[in-house]
C-alpha cells in the first residue's frame, strides 16, 4: 500500500502547483436586432493559484471562441470554356459557424503541432468531420478552402498576439462578431500553457440571439417548419399575383 499512497501524495503536491483560471466575458448575451452591425467581445480573467494567490510562473493563453457546429458542403468551382462550374465538392457535418482564436504569442511557438491539433489552436487545426470516405490530402485542401472562404466572410479569424498578460496574472483579449455572425450558443475556451504544456483551462458560454421582429421569425421557422415554408410560398404567389396585376394595369 505504501506505493499507491506515495504516488497519490506526489500527484496532490504536482496539482497543488497548477493554476487555475478564473475567466469572465464582457457580454454573456449578445442580442442581434434590426440594424445590428456586430460588436466586440473582451473575454478576460486572471490566472491564480489553488489558494487564490499570484501564480509564479510564466504562462502563455490560448483563447478559442466557437459557435455551433453545423453541417455544410464546399464546392470547388473550375473554369471549363469560360465559364466557371462546380467540380468537386466535400462534405463535413461538424464545421463550427464560427470560430476566432487569440493567443499571447504565435502559437508555433506556444505548443507543438500535436498539441495544437488535439485542442484546436490555429485555423488550420479546425476539427472538422468529413462525410464519407475522403483522401486525406483532398480533405486538406477542402479543409483549407473552407478556411478561406469563412475568413473572408468574418467568421473565421486568427490573431496572433491578440492575447495581452499583464504581470502573468491578468489576461484579455478582444474578438469581433461582424453582423452576419449566426445565431446559437458560443463556447470559450482559455487554456494557460507552461513549458508547451496545457496546465489549466476554463470554459465560458455565450448566447448570441435574434429578438424584435427577426427573433420572432427565427422562431416561427424553427418551430413550425412546415407552417413557415407554407406562408413563404403563400407570400411568393401573392406577390407574384400583385406583380402581375399591377403590369397588367400600366
Amino acid at each position: 500500500m505504501r506505493l499507491p499512497i506515495a504516488l497519490l501524495a506526489v500527484l496532490l503536491l504536482t496539482g497543488a502547483r497548477d493554476p487555475i483560471l478564473v475567466p469572465e466575458v464582457s457580454q454573456h448575451e449578445v442580442q442581434v436586432r434590426q440594424g445590428f452591425t456586430g460588436t466586440e467581445l473582451l473575454l478576460f480573467g486572471a490566472i491564480l493559484t489553488p489558494d487564490g494567490t499570484r501564480a509564479g510562473r510564466d504562462y502563455d493563453i490560448v483563447v478559442v471562441l466557437k459557435g455551433p457546429t453545423q453541417s455544410i458542403v464546399v464546392r470547388e468551382k473550375q473554369k471549363v470554356a469560360g465559364i466557371w462550374i462546380n467540380a468537386d465538392s466535400a462534405g463535413f457535418r461538424s464545421a463550427p459557424s464560427y470560430y476566432a482564436v487569440a493567443s499571447s504569442r504565435p502559437i508555433r511557438q506556444i505548443v507543438d503541432e500535436k498539441t495544437a491539433a488535439i485542442y484546436e489552436f490555429g485555423l488550420r487545426n479546425i476539427q472538422l468531420s468529413p462525410i464519407g470516405a475522403i483522401d486525406p490530402a483532398q480533405q486538406a485542401r477542402f479543409a483549407a478552402g473552407l478556411a478561406a472562404l469563412k475568413t473572408g466572410e468574418g467568421l473565421y479569424k486568427q490573431a496572433e498576439g491578440g492575447v495581452k498578460i499583464s504581470e502573468q496574472v491578468l489576461y484579455q483579449a478582444r474578438i469581433t462578431l461582424p453582423s452576419s455572425v449566426p445565431t446559437g450558443t458560443y463556447t470559450a475556451e482559455t487554456f494557460a500553457i507552461s513549458k508547451g504544456w496545457v496546465v489549466a483551462s476554463a470554459t465560458s458560454r455565450i448566447e448570441v440571439r435574434k429578438i424584435g421582429f427577426e427573433g420572432a421569425i427565427a422562431r416561427f421557422a424553427q418551430n413550425s417548419s412546415f407552417s413557415y415554408g407554407l406562408l413563404a410560398v403563400a407570400l411568393s404567389v401573392l406577390m407574384g399575383w400583385l406583380a402581375g396585376r399591377l403590369f397588367a394595369l400600366i
